[in-house]
């Protein structure tokens, strides 16, 4: 296992986490738009991180039986377009811990930096989970 890559997918941003497996520490990887470009851009991403696993947040609370969540969609696309195995990790909680993360080491504008800093939580938690 080598590099992995944490999605916080939004409507319209995609907060992004990078982690190599061996120092199991998650790292902010920044945001993407989500617009026409972003499937695009988030490939070259993975292509660009070498990324072996995807581990894409979902909502707990999903009704799997009513709706198919946009990260599940998100999920399978990835899995048809690159050799990375896809995972996915209960994001409860993950924008409020976030938040509070950047509130800590005296960050201003949140809504900056609150996406990257979800997908680095989710990620983490991730991590946390598989040691």
């Amino acid at each position: 296992m080598g590099r992995i890559l944490g999605i916080d997918y939004g409507k319209a941003k995609v907060g992004l986490a990078i982690a190599d497996a061996e120092i199991s520490i998650a790292f902010s990887h920044g945001m993407l738009r989500n617009d026409k470009d972003f499937l695009e851009r988030l490939l070259k991403i993975i292509q660009d991180e070498d990324a072996d696993i995807i581990v894409i947040g979902i909502p707990s609370y999903v009704n799997r039986e009513e709706t198919e969540y946009d990260g599940e969609k998100l999920g399978k696309y990835l899995a048809d377009h690159t050799d990375a195995a896809i995972e996915y990790h209960d994001e409860m909680f993950s924008t409020k811990i976030a938040r509070e993360n950047l509130k800590e080491k005296g960050m201003k504008n949140l809504n900056a930096f609150d996406d990257a800093e979800s997908a680095k939580v989710i990620l983490q938690s991730w991590l946390d989970k598989k040691k």
